[in-house]
């Protein structure tokens, strides 16, 4: 497999968990039990795993010359729960 795809993959699952944690711990830890720095914390990390995310993807829309469907659909997914695993299993297996 070609290492930007594989480094790309492992970066997309972390970001897609790092989402999942933020949305169904984080955020009712916040507001059912009034603890907000679980959202600070899983937020910054999951901020940084969004942003690294990206970066990770230009290797694939430069040096593998995917098509600006790839890119919008990348976006998408990023945005989406559980969208970072399903993309990660249609386009890079």
């Amino acid at each position: 497999m070609d290492p930007i795809i594989k480094r790309f993959r492992n970066v997309a699952v972390a970001e897609g968990i790092s989402f999942l944690i933020l949305l169904f711990v984080a955020m009712p830890l916040k507001y059912m039990m009034g603890l907000p720095m679980a959202v600070k914390v899983v937020g910054w990390a999951h901020g940084v795993l969004f942003v690294w995310y990206w970066v990770a993807a230009v290797p694939l829309f430069t040096k593998l010359n995917w098509d600006v469907e790839r890119v919008a659909g990348l976006g998408l997914a990023s945005v989406l729960p559980f969208g970072t695993f399903v993309m990660e299993r249609k386009w890079l297996r």
